[in-house]
């Protein structure tokens, strides 16, 4: 009897191990696909558009029906509509997160809210860009412009935001908010001192996630912030702006002289996935930072 029983743990004991190997393999496997690929995009458009990489390029403006010159609008205008979207996004979301995981009553309506913004984290940017285009530049008359394109950005992240701090929020043990409240601090003053600087660190996945998306999205700005082409800098957040997404576009789909500027429009994109992975890398480290503070 005691035999059969070690047979049968034996047995068990192997099938467990067996599928746990072949778990592990297929998520080696996902991930090994998935960098090839980024690899493979990565080299695709560095091959071909090295080439447009040169000071000009990145410090004049477009020139001779953007078939000449350079891009520095576009990437003051990508930097302008990122920046401005997380600033409005940012403390709106992170608030909203605090709200729902600290403050708000279990219930029907909570359930219903957080169902609504995991719908609305799903919800095709286009979507948000022809709202932006109804709401911030027809109904609130602030036309084509650096306000409205970040506004339309910001709506477009919060979803994000708000998910990855709430998530952030409920990895934060329970211990901590009862250490502070038996201490006598108030409710807020636990939320403020205690759980937001342990959260923060996830706080910063979402904006990260978020500033990625921002930068590298077409849909809602070329309604709402973009323009087809404009050589000079903007002076407030009410000028029209170009961006590297939808001069990408431009140049691919409706440029003069399509051909002659492949390589510049694969040189912008270097320059764009550059400034993504700028602006990602100094949140990470950042990031990276705090984890070893904590």
């Amino acid at each position: 009897m005691n035999k059969m029983i070690q047979e049968s743990r034996f047995r068990s004991s192997f099938r467990r191990r067996a599928v746990q190997a072949a778990a592990f393999w297929f998520f080696r496997l996902a991930a090994l696909v998935n960098g090839l690929a980024l690899c493979g995009i990565v080299y695709f458009v560095v091959k071909n558009g090295w080439r447009a990489i040169s000071w000009t390029f990145l410090t004049q403006p477009p020139a001779d029906s953007m078939t000449q010159g350079g891009i520095l609008p576009c990437i003051i205008g990508t930097l302008a509509l990122a920046i401005g979207a997380i600033l409005v996004a940012l403390p709106i979301g992170v608030a909203s997160a605090i709200y729902l995981n600290e403050y708000a009553r279990p219930g029907k309506l909570l359930r219903v809210i957080r169902l609504g913004i995991s719908n609305l984290a799903g919800v095709p940017s286009v979507v948000f860009g022809l709202f932006g285009l109804a709401f911030f530049v027809v109904i609130l008359k602030m036309g084509t412009s650096i306000l409205a394109g970040s506004l339309t950005l910001a709506a477009m992240s919060l979803p994000v935001i708000i998910g990855a701090t709430e998530e952030a929020l409920k990895s934060v043990p329970d211990t901590y908010r009862e250490a502070s409240l038996g201490l006598g601090a108030t409710k807020w003053q636990t939320v403020y001192r205690v759980v937001l600087p342990a959260a923060l660190p996830g706080i910063l996945t979402g904006t990260i996630l978020s500033i990625s998306r921002a930068a590298g999205e077409t849909a809602p700005i070329m309604f709402t912030g973009a323009v087809f082409f404009s050589p000079q800098l903007p002076n407030s957040i009410f000028d029209e702006v170009m961006a590297l997404p939808y001069h990408i576009y431009v140049l691919a789909t409706a440029g003069t002289e399509i051909e002659k500027t492949r390589h510049l429009q694969y040189g912008t994109a270097i320059v764009l996935i550059t400034l993504v992975l700028g602006m990602n890398l100094i949140a990470i480290l950042y990031r990276s930072k705090l984890r070893r503070n904590r």
